[in-house]
């Protein structure tokens, strides 16, 4: 039945075009944002996963600056337990020297030794980082490495180690007391000082093998997480970008599309002028 009031042909032809110019709308704002799931209505699973991984992409980021601060303040105590190793190490010499040789000016040693000890001084006062200073009180310090993430999407928590500061003031305080440039000074006295500072210098080398290891366990967690934090970001862009080779098709097709439903309409369009012409 052919009417002028109702065109069937022209009204499917219209949903057809209203159809390709939606897909097309689609397709370019993929290629416009790169994205093939902008929003929870283009697929509510996926938005909820990319979010979530994004959430947990930040942390890691944060997680890696945190650790980079807490790497420098360790890398500063390292190098500053290396240094007062070798003035304890000098100091060492000087104590040895003065028990060999009776013969030696101990007064002038000692006078090396104390300008030692104030380096020593002087080192750990400079071995602070960020406003922290490991060298100077013997207590725990907790290191965030990362984050653990229930399964099913639950709650995170966090992932630590902790390591000890290493008290240098001591040492400093037992590099004071040496002295060989006493009247009264005896060969066994020397070689109690001998031993102390031989002691001393273990502390020392202890602290700095302490925090090395704990400065290649904060490189080594940074480095993981790093790598942890891309494989997220290529998780994320494997279920929201879109493939833009695949859109360009895509977007070429739907042009071919729209042309042939606008014809298509045309042609519908035209069927009332049909009808006219039977009355003529």
């Amino acid at each position: 039945m052919s009417s002028i009031n109702t065109n069937l042909a022209a009204m499917t032809a219209l949903q057809s075009l209203k159809g390709v110019q939606n897909s097309m709308a689609v397709t370019q704002e993929r290629v416009a944002t790169g994205l093939k799931v902008n929003n929870s209505k283009d697929n509510a699973a996926y938005f909820a996963i990319s979010t979530t991984m994004k959430g947990d992409v930040s942390t890691f980021k944060a997680l890696g600056d945190n650790l980079a601060l807490a790497g420098g303040s360790v890398a500063t105590a390292r190098k500053g337990t290396e240094q007062i190793g070798k003035l304890v190490g000098q100091i060492l010499e000087k104590v040895s020297l003065a028990q060999a040789n009776e013969t030696v000016d101990r007064t002038l040693i000692q006078k090396d030794i104390v300008a030692l000890t104030a380096d020593i001084d002087n080192v750990i006062k400079q071995s602070g980082y960020n406003g922290q200073n490991l060298l100077k009180a013997a207590t725990n310090v907790t290191v965030v490495t990362g984050i653990s993430r229930a399964s099913g999407g639950g709650g995170i928590t966090t992932t630590s180690f902790d390591f000890a500061q290493q008290d240098m003031t001591l040492v400093h305080t037992a590099m004071a007391a040496v002295d060989i440039d006493n009247a009264g000074e005896t060969a066994a006295n020397l070689a109690t000082q001998l031993s102390n500072v031989e002691a001393q210098l273990k502390v020392v080398t202890n602290a700095n093998a302490a925090f090395g290891l704990a400065e290649t366990r904060i490189n080594n967690q940074k480095d993981f997480i790093s790598k942890v934090a891309d494989n997220f970001t290529a998780g994320i862009g494997a279920i929201v970008d879109a493939d833009m080779n695949q859109e360009a098709a895509r977007f070429q097709a739907l042009q071919v599309q729209q042309q042939l439903a606008g014809q298509a309409l045309s042609i519908a369009n035209q069927q009332p002028q049909q009808i006219l012409s039977l009355f003529r």
